[in-house]
């Protein structure tokens, strides 16, 4: 069989990439001090990519994070402040303590560049809007220099992203040298299926399948207990069943209003509530956006989400908080959620 295996939703691709690493590595490494088990070339394709976040309590995902991880990218942003704030182990890859590299992709796709002037991800929209039997809709993310000198702690894990538009419908293709399967497998598919949502939209055509592929995918040892304890829910349990809402697009107004909020929120200058959130310009899919960061700094700050926050969360977007935070958020009835 030359083409990846299928998976209808992602903790189903996610659990099978764990399960093979696990039981059946190729080789065992040991690069820049981490000892891992390794699997070269796997690959697969998603064909619901909307169904992209893992419903596996023993993962612990961090939605918020996830979230603000697309932001940062399709603002072209590179700062520090803005994701170290989700995920502060990111800061330890900046050598100015300011700014990002290889882990900022968002300049990168989003960034203005060439003659054109265009950014990579609206060049790609132009050339497929021309031509839309095109292969030339793709997106460069890893450098060259990156890769010299052994001690650079911040290289891009991605070679690229491609777009194809196929059957009415956009697909989407992501290229890895190399992916942590346990936390940079989720985050990647998350935020390239986010990426590949919003150009389906501009574009006005379906969403269609997300193929992933890695050179080297690996867990590190000692987070082999963490995928032991995922695989054994995975096999005694039957996961959540919460809707997949299709995005509405992001407009750039859309854009600017969740920037200015999420920054008001994560640097205290302003709170958030249940009533103002559905107040804003926004559409509803944005508004738990950023009700999920108002959540995040409560969670933060040592507090229990405060139950307006928590009772304007879908039960979706609660039972990742509280999967994560269950001292600091309740799950709602999530048995009712199971088939």
């Amino acid at each position: 069989m030359l083409t990846p295996a299928a998976f209808d939703t992602f903790t189903d691709a996610y659990t099978a990439v764990l399960r093979r690493i696990l039981h059946d590595p190729e080789y065992e490494t040991a690069g820049r001090g981490k000892d891992g088990l390794e699997v070269p070339n796997i690959s697969f394709r998603l064909t619901d990519p909307i169904r992209r976040t893992p419903w596996l309590a023993a993962r612990r995902s961090n939605i918020a994070f996830n979230y603000a991880e697309l932001l940062w990218y399709v603002s072209g942003r590179a700062d520090v402040a803005m994701i170290s704030y989700y995920a502060p182990r990111l800061a330890k890859l900046s050598t100015d303590g300011t700014t990002l590299t290889g882990t900022a992709y968002g300049p990168r796709l989003f960034g203005p560049g060439g003659d054109d002037g265009l950014s990579q991800f609206d060049r790609c929209l132009k050339i497929l809007r021309q031509d839309p039997d095109s292969k030339r809709a793709a997106m460069v993310i890893m450098r060259p220099h990156e890769s010299i000198g052994v001690d650079n702690p911040d290289v891009a894990c991605t070679l690229g992203l491609q777009f194809m538009l196929r059957g009415g419908r956009l697909h989407a293709t992501g290229y890895m040298r190399g992916n942590d399967a346990v936390i940079g497998l989720l985050g990647d598919t998350f935020a390239f299926t986010m990426i590949q949502e919003i150009a389906a939209r501009r574009l006005g055509v379906e969403l269609g399948s997300y193929t992933h592929h890695v050179g080297s995918m690996h867990i590190n040892v000692l987070d082999r207990d963490k995928v032991t304890a995922i695989l054994a829910e995975a096999d005694s349990q039957t996961a959540p069943q919460f809707p997949a809402p299709a995005m509405p697009g992001l407009s750039n107004g859309d854009l600017e209003v969740l920037l200015d909020w999420e920054s008001a929120v994560r640097t205290g200058a302003g709170e958030l509530t249940a009533e103002t959130a559905a107040e804003l310009p926004l559409p509803a899919y944005w508004q738990q956006v950023l009700l999920i960061f108002q959540a995040y700094r409560q969670i933060q700050a040592g507090h229990r989400v405060t139950e307006d926050i928590a009772a304007a969360l879908t039960p979706a977007h609660r039972w990742l908080l509280a999967a994560r935070w269950p001292d600091q958020i309740s799950d709602l009835d999530s048995a009712a959620q199971r088939p």
